[in-house]
């Protein structure tokens, strides 16, 4: 009942930007914590930065000073603005986020389907 679309991949040099954004939609009573992983071919998953439900923000070291991670509540949205990217940049992006569809019940983990992020040198 809950969706996480993602947009603003693509293809980009070295040096370059680009900003992804991430919209939930459905039932949805409370959004918690929102991120952004991404997962390169044969490598493992990794968080790429976090936001908590009053903004406080957690980067990887990879990424910290060059990626800035922001949201809009009132529209289920959170941002990646990714600046100064290098081709060990390149991977699937995929958004995360903790959502409660009742006040009654646990949040729950939803996930987008992933944008494809790639960085030539």
């Amino acid at each position: 009942q809950v969706q996480l679309v993602e947009s603003g991949g693509g293809l980009v040099q070295a040096g370059g930007s680009l900003r992804l954004s991430c919209a939930a939609s459905g039932s949805i009573f409370r959004i918690n914590a929102m991120g952004w992983y991404r997962q390169a071919p044969g490598k493992e998953r990794e968080l790429v930065a976090t936001i908590t439900t009053i903004g406080s923000t957690k980067y990887a070291d990879s990424v910290k000073g060059r990626f800035t991670i922001s949201r809009d509540n009132a529209k289920n949205t959170v941002y990646l603005q990714m600046n100064s990217l290098k081709p060990e940049d390149t991977a699937v992006y995929y958004c995360n986020a903790d959502v409660k569809y009742s006040p009654l019940v646990r949040g729950m983990d939803y996930w987008g389907k992933g944008t494809l992020v790639t960085v030539s040198s």
